[in-house]
């Protein structure tokens, strides 16, 4: 379990974590979003003792990440798959890792193994890919088969089999009783990903909730259509004060009215429907709405 209590960070006039609370449970997978800056990394790093607090404290089964004697036998992390010594393969940044923890060598054999880097682990990380890095990354974080994982935008540089592969994974790790805490933007995979969220705005706490409830917070409701006759369609929605907008697969999206009063708008005009389906607000839509006064920088904005 990891717990934030008044978590605070401040550098100079910069406050870039505030009075931020939340617990992170084990047995699912908890996200952690917010916009760019809002101060997510910061929190990881004071988890993980690399920054200290300004004030308040967060501790990783009820202490201190810095007073936990096993390393990565308690807590494995990523933070930057880049930050690794370039001129070493795979095989030794981990053997060298499990040395010093302790950990027999044949823990880091089925580690490459796992990850899907085998065949790649006696070349230089120099010449690893983004994903591939990342891969080795969350090996590092697996080493020493911690109960507590935290994870910084892992899904970065992977192709869609790696991205399916960490979502099976962490989804994996949190049915075995682990703590798995994962920082990301990408908000459709968070969608598939995710249990629980932790969304934070400007260091401060926006929601700490399941999934499902923050995403039906978002207020923008909306209907599929699909239809032959799109003018006749438009003409009735855009009278009774709804929006049209056409989808790339040939459906059509309304807002502004129910699906119960687009079919009975059809049926009265005699339009054939073939498809009228109310659609909630995406985990994405919420996102943008409930963050919207936290974005440190907005397109469109002047400076």
């Amino acid at each position: 379990m990891i717990e934030a209590r008044e978590l605070t960070k401040r550098y100079g006039r910069t406050t870039a974590v505030n009075a931020l609370s939340f617990t992170v449970r084990p047995g699912v997978v908890t996200g952690f979003l917010g916009p760019n800056g809002a101060g997510k990394t910061t929190t990881l790093r004071m988890a993980l003792g690399l920054n200290t607090p300004t004030e308040g404290s967060v501790t990783i089964g009820g202490r201190p990440f810095r007073e936990r004697p096993r390393g990565l036998h308690d807590v494995g992390a990523l933070l930057d798959a880049g930050d690794v010594h370039s001129g070493r393969s795979g095989l030794a940044h981990l053997s060298a890792l499990a040395r010093s923890n302790a950990i027999a060598r044949r823990r880091v054999t089925e580690l490459l193994e796992e990850v899907g880097l085998a065949s790649a682990a006696r070349r230089r990380i120099g010449g690893y890919s983004l994903g591939m890095k990342q891969r080795l990354g969350i090996a590092t974080a697996l080493l020493g088969d911690p109960p507590v994982l935290l994870f910084d935008e892992p899904l970065n540089g992977l192709d869609p089999e790696g991205v399916l592969w960490v979502r099976g994974l962490f989804h994996r790790l949190a049915a075995e009783g682990r703590t798995v805490f994962v920082s990301s933007h990408l908000m459709t995979e968070m969608e598939h990903t995710a249990d629980q969220l932790i969304v934070i705005g400007r260091g401060e706490l926006i929601a700490a909730e399941s999934l499902t409830a923050f995403a039906a917070r978002g207020t923008r409701q909306s209907v599929t259509v699909r239809t032959s006759d799109s003018a006749a369609l438009e003409a009735i929605v855009v009278a009774a004060g709804g929006a049209l907008e056409p989808a790339a697969d040939g459906s059509y999206t309304v807002t502004g009215l129910t699906a119960d009063r687009v079919s009975e708008l059809a049926f009265e005009r005699h339009l054939l429907l073939q498809e009228v389906t109310a659609r909630s607000s995406s985990l994405e839509q919420a996102f943008m709405e409930l963050t919207a006064g936290s974005t440190e920088h907005r397109s469109g904005e002047s400076r």
